[in-house]
Protein backbone atom coordinates (compact mmCIF):
# COMPACT_ATOMS: atom_id res chain seq x y z
CA UNK A 1 0.00 0.00 0.00
CA UNK A 2 1.36 3.97 -0.56
CA UNK A 3 2.01 5.79 1.86
CA UNK A 4 -1.09 8.36 2.34
CA UNK A 5 -1.08 11.65 0.59
CA UNK A 6 1.78 11.27 -1.67
CA UNK A 7 -1.17 12.80 -3.88
CA UNK A 8 -2.89 16.42 -3.47
CA UNK A 9 -5.47 16.18 -5.44
CA UNK A 10 -7.42 15.37 -8.03
CA UNK A 11 -6.66 18.15 -10.56
CA UNK A 12 -7.78 18.47 -14.42
CA UNK A 13 -9.05 16.46 -16.38
CA UNK A 14 -9.31 15.77 -20.66
CA UNK A 15 -13.14 15.12 -22.04
CA UNK A 16 -13.16 14.41 -25.90
CA UNK A 17 -15.86 15.98 -27.65
CA UNK A 18 -17.55 15.48 -31.22
CA UNK A 19 -18.76 18.87 -31.53
CA UNK A 20 -16.46 21.15 -29.71
CA UNK A 21 -18.04 25.09 -30.49
CA UNK A 22 -21.19 24.10 -28.23
CA UNK A 23 -19.28 21.80 -25.71
CA UNK A 24 -17.64 25.26 -25.43
CA UNK A 25 -20.51 27.04 -25.18
CA UNK A 26 -21.81 24.96 -22.28
CA UNK A 27 -18.71 25.24 -19.89
CA UNK A 28 -18.84 29.13 -20.58
CA UNK A 29 -22.79 29.97 -20.73
CA UNK A 30 -24.31 27.24 -18.75
CA UNK A 31 -21.52 25.90 -16.01
CA UNK A 32 -19.89 29.32 -16.10
CA UNK A 33 -16.35 28.50 -16.67
CA UNK A 34 -13.69 30.79 -18.32
CA UNK A 35 -11.84 30.33 -21.10
CA UNK A 36 -7.73 29.87 -20.31
CA UNK A 37 -6.32 29.51 -23.70
CA UNK A 38 -6.42 27.07 -26.97
CA UNK A 39 -4.28 25.05 -28.96
CA UNK A 40 -5.37 23.68 -32.37
CA UNK A 41 -8.16 21.20 -31.17
CA UNK A 42 -7.21 22.03 -27.63
CA UNK A 43 -9.50 24.47 -25.63
CA UNK A 44 -8.05 25.31 -21.70
CA UNK A 45 -10.98 26.08 -19.53
CA UNK A 46 -11.27 27.11 -16.03
CA UNK A 47 -13.44 27.51 -12.38
CA UNK A 48 -13.01 30.78 -10.42
CA UNK A 49 -11.60 29.03 -7.77
CA UNK A 50 -8.95 27.05 -8.88
CA UNK A 51 -5.31 28.25 -8.38
CA UNK A 52 -4.01 26.42 -11.42
CA UNK A 53 -4.03 27.52 -14.68
CA UNK A 54 -7.03 25.22 -15.90
CA UNK A 55 -9.55 22.57 -14.87
CA UNK A 56 -10.83 21.32 -17.99
CA UNK A 57 -9.19 20.35 -21.77
CA UNK A 58 -11.47 20.39 -23.83
CA UNK A 59 -10.20 18.24 -27.37
CA UNK A 60 -11.92 17.69 -30.55
CA UNK A 61 -12.72 13.69 -31.68
CA UNK A 62 -14.62 12.12 -33.69
CA UNK A 63 -16.42 10.69 -30.65
CA UNK A 64 -16.78 11.32 -26.44
CA UNK A 65 -15.19 10.35 -23.65
CA UNK A 66 -12.33 11.14 -21.20
CA UNK A 67 -8.89 11.75 -21.95
CA UNK A 68 -6.48 12.27 -19.63
CA UNK A 69 -6.64 12.54 -15.85
CA UNK A 70 -4.65 14.48 -13.89
CA UNK A 71 -3.24 14.27 -10.78
CA UNK A 72 -0.69 16.74 -8.84
CA UNK A 73 1.97 15.30 -6.22
CA UNK A 74 2.84 16.42 -2.72
CA UNK A 75 6.01 17.45 -3.38
CA UNK A 76 8.59 16.85 -5.83
CA UNK A 77 10.06 13.61 -3.91
CA UNK A 78 6.47 12.29 -3.93
CA UNK A 79 6.44 12.48 -7.38
CA UNK A 80 9.30 10.39 -7.90
CA UNK A 81 8.30 7.67 -5.72
CA UNK A 82 4.76 7.50 -7.49
CA UNK A 83 6.69 7.00 -10.62
CA UNK A 84 9.28 4.11 -9.51
CA UNK A 85 5.95 2.40 -8.25
CA UNK A 86 4.48 3.06 -11.10
CA UNK A 87 7.27 1.72 -13.28
CA UNK A 88 7.67 -1.04 -11.46
CA UNK A 89 4.52 -1.75 -11.43
CA UNK A 90 4.06 -1.90 -14.77
CA UNK A 91 1.54 0.45 -15.86
CA UNK A 92 4.04 3.56 -16.45
CA UNK A 93 4.00 4.91 -20.49
CA UNK A 94 6.53 7.30 -20.06
CA UNK A 95 7.21 11.45 -19.49
CA UNK A 96 5.54 14.26 -21.36
CA UNK A 97 5.65 17.53 -21.33
CA UNK A 98 2.80 19.36 -19.33
CA UNK A 99 -0.29 21.33 -20.72
CA UNK A 100 -0.12 24.92 -20.53
CA UNK A 101 1.15 25.91 -17.28
CA UNK A 102 1.79 22.60 -15.88
CA UNK A 103 5.62 20.89 -15.45
CA UNK A 104 6.65 17.43 -16.76
CA UNK A 105 3.91 14.99 -16.49
CA UNK A 106 4.10 11.12 -15.93
CA UNK A 107 1.97 8.85 -18.19
CA UNK A 108 0.38 5.85 -16.51
CA UNK A 109 -2.77 3.55 -16.99
CA UNK A 110 -5.19 2.03 -14.38
CA UNK A 111 -6.09 -1.55 -14.95
CA UNK A 112 -9.30 -0.88 -16.99
CA UNK A 113 -6.77 1.20 -19.92
CA UNK A 114 -7.73 4.93 -18.55
CA UNK A 115 -5.28 7.67 -19.15
CA UNK A 116 -3.66 9.09 -15.96
CA UNK A 117 -0.78 11.76 -15.45
CA UNK A 118 0.72 12.96 -11.96
CA UNK A 119 2.79 16.01 -12.06
CA UNK A 120 4.28 18.42 -9.56
CA UNK A 121 5.38 21.95 -11.19
CA UNK A 122 2.36 24.20 -11.32
CA UNK A 123 2.14 27.69 -12.53
CA UNK A 124 -0.46 29.28 -10.34
CA UNK A 125 -2.92 31.38 -11.77
CA UNK A 126 -2.80 35.00 -12.31
CA UNK A 127 -6.27 36.81 -13.33
CA UNK A 128 -6.51 39.21 -15.43
CA UNK A 129 -7.28 43.07 -14.63
CA UNK A 130 -10.81 42.57 -15.86
CA UNK A 131 -11.40 39.54 -13.44
CA UNK A 132 -9.64 40.42 -10.51
CA UNK A 133 -11.39 38.96 -7.40
CA UNK A 134 -12.32 41.91 -4.34
CA UNK A 135 -10.99 39.03 -1.69
CA UNK A 136 -7.18 38.37 -2.67
CA UNK A 137 -7.53 34.72 -0.94
CA UNK A 138 -9.94 33.85 -3.75
CA UNK A 139 -8.90 32.88 -7.19
CA UNK A 140 -11.04 34.85 -10.04
CA UNK A 141 -13.78 36.84 -9.53
CA UNK A 142 -17.27 35.01 -9.17
CA UNK A 143 -18.28 34.73 -13.30
CA UNK A 144 -21.49 36.03 -12.43
CA UNK A 145 -22.78 33.42 -15.90
CA UNK A 146 -24.35 30.44 -15.56
CA UNK A 147 -24.27 27.92 -12.25
CA UNK A 148 -20.93 29.37 -11.42
CA UNK A 149 -19.37 25.70 -10.66
CA UNK A 150 -16.75 26.74 -7.86
CA UNK A 151 -13.94 23.31 -8.73
CA UNK A 152 -13.94 20.38 -10.11
CA UNK A 153 -15.30 17.77 -7.38
CA UNK A 154 -14.81 13.85 -8.77
CA UNK A 155 -14.66 11.88 -11.83
CA UNK A 156 -16.44 8.84 -12.06
CA UNK A 157 -15.14 5.88 -14.22
CA UNK A 158 -16.97 2.83 -15.58
CA UNK A 159 -15.00 -0.12 -15.70
CA UNK A 160 -14.87 -3.70 -16.47
CA UNK A 161 -14.19 -5.17 -12.76
CA UNK A 162 -14.06 -2.14 -9.72
CA UNK A 163 -12.32 -3.76 -7.57
CA UNK A 164 -9.24 -4.07 -9.57
CA UNK A 165 -9.17 -0.34 -10.11
CA UNK A 166 -9.95 0.47 -6.53
CA UNK A 167 -6.54 -1.72 -5.65
CA UNK A 168 -4.61 0.39 -7.72
CA UNK A 169 -5.60 3.51 -6.56
CA UNK A 170 -5.03 2.22 -3.40
CA UNK A 171 -1.21 0.18 -3.89
CA UNK A 172 0.12 3.16 -6.32
CA UNK A 173 -1.66 6.43 -5.14
CA UNK A 174 -2.37 5.96 -1.58
CA UNK A 175 -6.10 6.30 -1.75
CA UNK A 176 -8.40 5.43 0.99
CA UNK A 177 -11.63 3.52 -0.02
CA UNK A 178 -14.90 5.22 2.05
CA UNK A 179 -17.52 3.76 0.83
CA UNK A 180 -18.62 0.38 -1.92
CA UNK A 181 -21.23 -1.19 -3.68
CA UNK A 182 -21.16 -5.13 -2.67
CA UNK A 183 -23.43 -7.56 -4.09
CA UNK A 184 -24.80 -10.69 -2.70
CA UNK A 185 -21.66 -12.65 -4.79
CA UNK A 186 -18.81 -10.85 -2.92
CA UNK A 187 -18.61 -8.76 -6.26
CA UNK A 188 -17.71 -4.95 -5.79
CA UNK A 189 -19.91 -3.05 -8.24
CA UNK A 190 -18.53 0.28 -7.33
CA UNK A 191 -16.28 1.93 -5.38
CA UNK A 192 -15.66 5.26 -4.11
CA UNK A 193 -12.03 6.31 -3.03
CA UNK A 194 -10.27 9.89 -2.02
CA UNK A 195 -6.80 11.11 -1.97
CA UNK A 196 -7.70 14.07 0.22
CA UNK A 197 -9.65 14.43 3.11
CA UNK A 198 -12.28 14.82 0.77
CA UNK A 199 -15.40 12.07 0.96
CA UNK A 200 -14.23 10.87 -2.21
CA UNK A 201 -12.36 11.78 -5.45
CA UNK A 202 -11.93 8.43 -7.82
CA UNK A 203 -15.14 6.65 -8.46
CA UNK A 204 -15.41 3.33 -10.47
CA UNK A 205 -18.83 1.66 -11.49
CA UNK A 206 -18.82 -1.46 -13.05
CA UNK A 207 -19.66 -0.81 -16.95
CA UNK A 208 -22.90 -2.85 -17.32
CA UNK A 209 -21.78 -3.25 -20.88
CA UNK A 210 -18.90 -5.10 -20.52
CA UNK A 211 -17.16 -2.36 -22.12
CA UNK A 212 -13.36 -0.57 -21.28
CA UNK A 213 -12.03 3.11 -21.04
CA UNK A 214 -15.26 4.41 -20.66
CA UNK A 215 -16.34 7.66 -18.29
CA UNK A 216 -19.44 7.38 -16.09
CA UNK A 217 -19.33 11.51 -15.52
CA UNK A 218 -17.23 14.51 -14.11
CA UNK A 219 -18.63 16.57 -11.46
CA UNK A 220 -18.55 19.96 -10.44
CA UNK A 221 -19.01 20.92 -7.07
CA UNK A 222 -21.41 24.07 -6.44
CA UNK A 223 -21.47 26.17 -3.15
CA UNK A 224 -25.00 25.54 -2.17
CA UNK A 225 -28.12 23.72 -2.88
CA UNK A 226 -29.81 26.28 -4.09
CA UNK A 227 -26.97 26.81 -7.22
CA UNK A 228 -28.05 23.31 -8.44
CA UNK A 229 -31.62 24.31 -8.07
CA UNK A 230 -31.20 27.54 -9.90
CA UNK A 231 -29.08 24.95 -12.52
CA UNK A 232 -32.27 23.34 -13.38
CA UNK A 233 -34.03 26.88 -14.45
CA UNK A 234 -31.10 27.62 -16.75
CA UNK A 235 -31.00 24.35 -18.41
CA UNK A 236 -34.72 24.95 -19.36
CA UNK A 237 -33.74 28.55 -20.82
CA UNK A 238 -30.56 26.97 -22.31
CA UNK A 239 -31.84 23.74 -23.51
CA UNK A 240 -29.46 21.60 -21.81
CA UNK A 241 -30.83 18.01 -21.34
CA UNK A 242 -31.76 17.31 -17.66
CA UNK A 243 -30.79 13.33 -17.56
CA UNK A 244 -31.82 12.98 -13.15
CA UNK A 245 -31.92 14.74 -10.56
CA UNK A 246 -32.19 17.12 -8.27
CA UNK A 247 -31.90 14.16 -5.89
CA UNK A 248 -29.83 13.03 -3.13
CA UNK A 249 -27.97 10.31 -2.99
CA UNK A 250 -27.62 7.74 -0.35
CA UNK A 251 -23.84 6.62 -0.97
CA UNK A 252 -22.07 9.69 -0.13
CA UNK A 253 -25.57 11.78 0.75
CA UNK A 254 -24.18 14.01 -2.63
CA UNK A 255 -27.02 16.81 -3.68
CA UNK A 256 -26.84 16.26 -7.24
CA UNK A 257 -28.06 17.20 -11.02
CA UNK A 258 -27.20 14.98 -14.18
CA UNK A 259 -27.02 16.59 -17.08
CA UNK A 260 -25.65 16.20 -21.10
CA UNK A 261 -22.88 18.52 -22.93
CA UNK A 262 -23.21 18.69 -26.63
CA UNK A 263 -20.39 16.09 -26.93
CA UNK A 264 -22.42 13.41 -25.13
CA UNK A 265 -20.58 13.18 -22.18
CA UNK A 266 -22.51 13.32 -18.74
CA UNK A 267 -21.93 16.13 -16.28
CA UNK A 268 -22.57 16.19 -12.48
CA UNK A 269 -23.44 19.17 -10.22
CA UNK A 270 -23.15 18.60 -6.68
CA UNK A 271 -23.30 20.43 -3.67
CA UNK A 272 -19.76 21.63 -2.41
CA UNK A 273 -20.91 20.80 1.58
CA UNK A 274 -19.29 17.34 0.81
CA UNK A 275 -18.57 15.25 4.17
CA UNK A 276 -15.25 14.78 4.87
CA UNK A 277 -13.30 11.87 6.16
CA UNK A 278 -11.03 13.03 9.19
CA UNK A 279 -10.86 9.37 10.57
CA UNK A 280 -7.12 8.22 9.78
CA UNK A 281 -8.68 4.78 10.31
CA UNK A 282 -11.97 5.29 8.38
CA UNK A 283 -14.12 1.93 8.09
CA UNK A 284 -15.32 1.64 4.21
CA UNK A 285 -19.11 1.25 3.90
CA UNK A 286 -20.72 -0.98 2.18
CA UNK A 287 -23.86 -0.89 0.53
CA UNK A 288 -25.27 -4.28 -0.31
CA UNK A 289 -27.78 -5.43 -2.95
CA UNK A 290 -30.96 -4.93 -1.03
CA UNK A 291 -29.74 -1.39 0.04
CA UNK A 292 -28.71 -0.44 -2.91
CA UNK A 293 -32.32 -1.53 -4.90
CA UNK A 294 -34.42 0.73 -2.12
CA UNK A 295 -32.87 3.74 -5.09
CA UNK A 296 -32.02 7.43 -4.07
CA UNK A 297 -32.22 8.23 -0.23
CA UNK A 298 -34.88 10.43 -2.04
CA UNK A 299 -36.25 11.86 -4.76
CA UNK A 300 -37.18 9.79 -8.48
CA UNK A 301 -36.09 6.04 -8.62
CA UNK A 302 -32.80 6.11 -10.54
CA UNK A 303 -33.32 6.44 -14.44
CA UNK A 304 -32.16 3.32 -16.58
CA UNK A 305 -29.64 5.23 -18.59
CA UNK A 306 -27.64 6.23 -15.21
CA UNK A 307 -26.73 2.28 -15.24
CA UNK A 308 -26.08 1.46 -18.90
CA UNK A 309 -24.64 4.87 -20.79
CA UNK A 310 -21.21 6.19 -20.76
CA UNK A 311 -19.24 7.98 -22.99
CA UNK A 312 -17.69 6.74 -25.45
CA UNK A 313 -21.15 5.09 -26.18
CA UNK A 314 -21.43 1.98 -28.02
CA UNK A 315 -22.60 2.99 -30.66
CA UNK A 316 -19.65 5.56 -31.35
CA UNK A 317 -17.40 2.50 -30.82
CA UNK A 318 -19.36 0.21 -33.17
CA UNK A 319 -18.61 2.95 -35.75
CA UNK A 320 -14.34 2.74 -35.04
CA UNK A 321 -14.73 -1.26 -35.34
Amino acid sequence: MAPAHEIAHLAHVQLFTPDPERSVEFCTDFLGLRIAGTDGDDVYLRTWDDYEHHTLTLTARKRSGIGRTHLRAASPEALRRRVDALSAAGRGIGWVDGEPGYGPTYLFTDPDGHEFGVYYESEWFTPAADSRPSLKNQAEAYPGVGVGVRRLDHVNFLGRVPADNRDFLVDMLGAMVTEQIVLNDGTVAGTWTTLTNKSYDLVYTRDNLGLSKRLHHIAFATDSRADILRACDIALEQDVFIETGPHKHAIQQTFFLYVYEPGGNRIELCNAGARLILAPDWRPIDWTEAERAKGQAWGLQTIESFHTRGTPTADELALED
